[in-house]
């Protein structure tokens, strides 16, 4: 038997202390850039702009042009975000922002930030959002514009306002709608999302509202989340530990927490509204809905659409957004399925690439 020591080829790689300091020096650094990402705000909503009106919590902006005003389009386009949610994700980060991409061709582009209802404002309803704010927010857009015409952007709940509105004030100069994953036809009771839990006969939103005032954010968040739990729970960060060392990626994610975190109460009278006349009777797309005694016929919608729908998503199924295609009146109309979910198509990695060259490339062709 041989005495010999082990070849070099065969001894086992022991760490000498330093390299273990260095390892133990590595883990600390990326436990801290965790924690930061976990519990810190990121820098949001950097584009510059200008308040230009207000009315109760509401707040409209006007981004400040980066192009010469002859350099510009000659339509102004507007963008409606959904209620329950800050707007800060259509301005993400800078470099990665819709606002600075639509900015950058040429485009007078405006925000509406809907703001946070507080207890005095618990019976705010669509007919609030749809015949009062929405056309003071259009009359303020055209005057500093100096059009007659605009285009509007809406997202989520804020498509399906855009939409409400866009079919009852049809002669008021709305000439382009893009409606990005909007949650219009709950006809079909096993698509996912919402709709499991508010089809439940036993689910009763008036309980909710009139106990509460206001559905408090985390009720909103804490369901979306529910539809995606090990996505949402753990996925997210597991993704974000993965990529600790990946400073782009540490930003990305960092600021998207920001803003998912930054949640808002929705008036209790609209939540009940929505569930009620919507999720559960589908009155919309029926042509039973109406606001303030006006009936919403979508035939009398008749600005040029483009129908953005995300394939993923799991907060507005696909088949909430595609029948409205048959019902408007609008003569030039399109869908654009995008890979993707809810906030992805618009905030994710693909985004600027995809989702944003294609929505400028069809507005520019009608903002002239």
């Amino acid at each position: 038997m041989s005495n010999a020591a082990p070849t070099s080829d065969s001894a086992p790689m022991v760490p000498t202390f330093l390299e273990l300091c260095a390892g133990w020096h590595k883990a600390a650094e990326n436990f801290e850039k965790f924690n930061r990402a976990l519990t810190t705000d990121a820098k949001i909503a950097q584009t510059p702009k200008e308040l230009v009106w207000t009315l109760n919590k509401a707040k409209l902006y006007r981004f400040i042009p980066v192009v010469p005003e002859s350099e510009r389009k000659r339509i102004p386009l507007l963008m409606v975000f959904a209620i329950m949610n800050r707007p800060h994700v259509l301005d993400l980060r800078p470099g990665h922002s819709y606002a600075e991409y639509m900015l950058e061709h040429g485009y007078d582009l405006y925000l509406l930030d809907w703001g946070a209802p507080g207890p005095e404002d618990k019976n705010m309803t669509f007919d609030d959002y749809t015949l009062d704010y929405l056309p003071r927010v259009v009359r303020k857009v055209k005057s500093i514009s100096g059009s007659d015409e605009f285009s509007m952007l809406g997202w989520c709940l804020g498509a399906l306002i855009s939409t409400m509105y866009s079919a009852l004030r049809p002669d008021d100069g709305l000439k382009n709608l893009i409606l990005l994953t909007a949650p219009l036809d709950f006809a079909d009771k096993t698509a996912g999302g919402f709709t499991r839990w508010s089809s439940n006969p036993a689910f009763n939103p008036d309980t909710i509202a009139q106990k509460l005032g206001n559905v408090p954010p985390e009720m909103i968040d804490n369901g979306a989340k529910m539809l995606k739990p090990i996505e949402n729970y753990f996925g997210s960060y597991t993704m974000l530990w993965d990529n600790i060392e990946k400073p782009g990626t540490v930003e990305a994610w960092h600021a998207m927490n920001t803003w998912v975190r930054d949640t808002i109460p929705m008036a209790g009278a609209t939540y009940q509204q929505l569930i009620k006349d919507l999720y559960k009777e589908n009155r919309l797309i029926e042509g039973r809905m109406q606001l303030r005694g006006e009936t919403i016929d979508l035939k009398k919608l008749k600005a040029n659409l483009m129908n953005v729908i995300a394939d993923a998503d799991h907060i507005t199924p696909p088949c909430q957004s595609e029948r409205i295609m048959d019902l408007i009146g609008s003569e030039d109309k399109e869908i654009f399925r995008v890979r993707g979910g809810h906030i992805g198509i618009m905030a994710g990695r693909g985004a600027e690439k995809n989702t944003w060259p294609h929505i400028e490339s069809w507005l520019a062709a009608r903002s002239d």
